[in-house]
């Protein structure tokens, strides 16, 4: 377990919450998106911060719109990096890369020198793609099966480790006196032959800072498992309860035993898109607002679109519920008579919406149609409340074991100029709470983001086969 949780920025320009770019005062235009990366980076390094994570996906089209916006359009993970490390001095940076349409030798070359140009605080968030779009815009035929993807994405680790060690890290003994700039023993060529990749020559850029690059990898899928605990430094999981983000976080531990890894290496991270406020009711009205902000299917707005999705209509909404609603306007009130009658979905719907809002069913502030059938077109799982309710949220995961931290998600970001900015709401106010509890630090204890993490510094693969990725890698195909 780690010392404190850990926590990272993961960054989404015009809001991870498909609504809050309409929040009023908040930032929504993609050609701004440079401002809101720099100073939601620099607030997450002032706040201590392990790291700043940058998402990625290769392909655009107006079924994003609806779902999620800020895909549309985004600045290149590791271009994002790069020009972070020079406006901030301590938070680590994690891009985004997908091993399926990346090429091993220029993304190694490309992150080692972001790590040496960075004093060793880059890291890598390795995915295999979920967009089939994504191999016309590469010229492929179609994208490749699961197996595939999978069988290169492990490939691909090993390579990026053996590329990251080509050069030792006192191969360079730069000797004026004798002329001898290099030791010839210095240098290893991969020459690496697998089933899907192959690389011959050696690196021409030094062993990062880092020795090798933290590699997160996100996915509950079998082979995502087995990558994980085979090759992974952070397991990115969704698990919707902590009863299951403690049993995956146990089986990627157990499954690291197995391949001979210290399962402590291993760091398990969830998601949280905290909405939060000075107090409950303040931070009730900032979601409600969001709920009442998702574009739905009543006449006005993208909803005359052809494209817009059909599971965001009352009709929609009556085969969900279980109960027929006819033409029932969306800002009806729902009446206890009519959710007396709700399947299970829609009750649990109805339950989410009142302790996200404080909504009641009859109530003054009543629950409407609306706000349920926004909830389930946008089902980010947001914890709303005060700076205290979402630090217990945190607590309670971490001190159960489920996770050892978590990627702060941020509804909206607040334009240039403009108060309200949600995630500085959240270094202001939670993480004080956090702090006055024990649960993170107050300072940096080092440089790197191996050291923000508590991971050591690996041996290069060639001065400790017996542990390097590959002969995992082997000893997996042979397992399999």
């Amino acid at each position: 377990m780690s010392k404190h949780i850990i926590l990272g920025a993961m960054f989404r320009a015009i809001g991870a919450y498909p609504s809050g770019w309409r929040f009023p005062g908040a930032h929504h235009d993609p050609l701004g998106d440079p401002q809101i990366l720099k100073r939601t980076a620099r607030l997450a390094e002032a706040a201590k911060f392990d790291y700043f994570f940058v998402g990625d996906w290769l392909a655009t089209g107006f079924d994003l719109e609806y779902r999620d916006p800020y895909l549309l359009a985004r600045i290149d993970p590791l271009s994002a990096i790069g020009f972070l490390s020079g406006v901030t001095s301590r938070i680590g940076l994690i891009a985004t890369a997908n091993s399926t349409y990346s090429d091993p030798y220029t993304l190694a070359r490309q992150a080692a020198a972001i790590d040496r140009l960075s004093g060793g605080r880059a890291g890598i968030n390795l995915v295999t793609g979920a967009e089939p779009r994504a191999a016309g815009n590469h010229g492929r035929a179609a994208h490749d099966d699961n197996a595939h993807r999978y069988d290169r994405a492990s490939e691909f680790v090993t390579v990026l480790r053996k590329l990251w060690d080509s050069w030792d890290d006192d191969a360079f003994v730069a000797d004026q006196a004798s002329g001898i700039f290099v030791d010839r023993g210095g240098l290893h060529e991969p020459e690496f032959a697998g089933e899907q990749l192959s690389v011959s020559g050696a690196l021409n850029v030094a062993r990062p800072v880092q020795g090798h690059l933290p590699i997160v990898h996100a996915g509950t899928s079998p082979r995502s498992r087995e990558l994980v605990s085979q090759l992974a430094d952070l397991a990115l999981v969704g698990a919707p309860t902590l009863e299951a983000a403690r049993a995956l976080r146990t089986g990627f531990r157990e499954g690291a035993t197995a391949v001979g890894r210290n399962p402590d290496s291993l760091r398990t991270i969830a998601p949280v898109l905290p909405v939060v406020a000075e107090t409950d009711a303040a931070a009730f009205d900032i979601f409600d607002r969001l709920l009442l902000l998702v574009p739905l299917a009543d006449g006005s707005g993208p909803s005359v679109y052809a494209d817009f999705p059909v599971n965001r209509s009352i009709a929609a909404l009556s085969t969900l519920v279980g109960v027929d609603l006819g033409d029932t306007p969306l800002d009806a009130e729902i009446p206890r008579r009519t959710v007396a009658q709700f399947s299970e979905a829609g009750a649990n719907l109805v339950d989410s919406v009142a302790s996200r809002t404080g909504r009641t069913i009859g109530g003054e502030h009543a629950i409407t149609y609306r706000h349920i059938l926004a909830l389930h077109a946008a089902p980010a799982s947001p914890v709303v409340g005060s700076a205290s309710f979402v630090a217990d949220h945190l607590d309670s995961w971490f001190s159960a074991g489920a996770v050892d931290g978590f990627n702060v998600l941020t509804p909206f970001h607040a334009a240039i100029g403009q108060p309200g900015d949600q995630f500085e709401a959240f270094t202001a106010l939670v993480v004080p709470e956090l702090r006055r509890r024990g649960l993170f630090r107050t300072e940096y204890d080092g440089s790197t983001l191996r050291d923000h993490l508590g991971l050591d510094r690996p041996h290069s693969v060639y001065r400790s086969p017996t542990h390097s990725p590959e002969s995992v890698l082997q000893n997996s195909h042979q397992e399999r």
